[in-house]
């Protein structure tokens, strides 16, 4: 057993020295994986935001996670085929800058999370898991039945949108870009977790009644951490789509919210870097178990089933020495 900020300056040293073996050894696919395990890290701090600190269960940030993906596939298509996004009022062109692209994804996302959580907040327990799924299925569907942007096809973008000063067509250098932003979404989870807001987004999470006593307006505090969540898994979105160099309604679905609580369940609800350990473990038993057989989730599940049963606090709460009620 080791203090948790131990455990996590080792998780992070081997997500460095990983990639770092890879580029000796000349393993490009390896990079390629730690670059997958980084972003759906992203995107599972983004829920852990809004389900470890402000308990709420969302089962629908996929929603997030593919309108990221949307925003960036849209952007790049349009700078690619040399065509304007918006012509009237005024034109509007498309881009293949990141940077743009994330500030388009991180506002949609954000601004799409303080829609559905307008509505969402107003119902508690399995009515609001129920609502924030409906809602992701509902742009699901929409972007299969959108063929101006592939349909049920999805959409390829050709060439790897460009960021100031790197290739990022080389596997290590968008590994170590997607890297940074991880560990400054995690600076700034960290920093809000301990703020006055987060300690009252956790104090209404333990005892509601209690915060709205004190004066604490819960709706509006779980408003503003559910907009931010949402814009962290967007953020997330952009950066797979980019991965791939495509995007599909796929990135809409279910299963991908699924995906993304799987993480953290399996990494720690409530632990900062419990996103991180749970997206890699996915990777690599979708990796070495998905040759084997096609069926491999069944050992993902059976991992599952024992953490929920043994391991409460995830892989984390398990090798710690104890547990935190945020990650810091």
């Amino acid at each position: 057993m080791i203090a948790e900020r131990h455990l996590n300056a080792i998780i992070l040293a081997i997500l460095v020295v990983i990639p770092a073996y890879a580029v000796i050894a000349d393993e490009p696919f390896t990079i390629t994986l730690a670059t997958k395990a980084v972003i759906l890290a992203l995107a599972g701090v983004g829920l852990n935001f809004a389900l470890g600190q402000g308990g709420l269960v969302s089962f629908g940030h996929a929603a997030y996670f593919g309108i990221g993906g949307y925003a960036m596939g849209i952007l790049a298509s349009h700078a690619q085929s040399y065509t304007p996004l918006m012509e009237v009022p005024f034109v509007i062109e498309g881009t293949n800058s990141m940077p743009v692209i994330w500030l388009v994804a991180v506002i949609s996302g954000g601004l799409l999370a303080l829609l559905i959580g307008a509505l969402s907040l107003r119902t508690q327990g399995v009515y609001f898991i129920m609502v924030t799924l409906a809602f992701g299925q509902m742009l699901y569907y929409f972007a299969i039945s959108w063929p101006a942007y592939g349909g049920e096809d999805g959409l390829s973008i050709y060439v790897r949108n460009q960021f100031p000063g790197l290739n990022t067509l080389v596997p290590i250098q968008f590994f170590g870009l997607c890297f940074a932003i991880l560990l400054i979404v995690l600076f700034i989870v960290n920093r809000l977790n301990k703020s006055p807001f987060g300690l009252a987004l956790m104090g209404a999470h333990q005892n509601e009644e209690r915060a709205k006593t004190v004066g604490i307006d819960v709706y509006k505090m779980r408003l503003v951490a559910f907009a931010i969540s949402g814009a962290i898994t967007a953020l997330a979105g952009a950066l797979f789509a980019d991965l791939n160099r495509f995007v599909s309604p796929v990135m809409f679905d279910w299963h991908t919210s699924g995906q993304i609580m799987v993480f953290i369940i399996l990494g720690g609800v409530a632990r900062l870097f419990g996103p991180i350990v749970g997206a890699s473990l996915y990777i690599l038993l979708e990796h070495f178990l998905g040759g084997v057989s096609e069926y491999w989730q069944i050992y993902l599940g059976a991992i599952l089933f024992f953490m929920v049963l043994f391991a409460k606090g995830g892989i984390i709460g398990r090798l710690s020495k104890k547990e935190q009620t945020h990650g810091g």
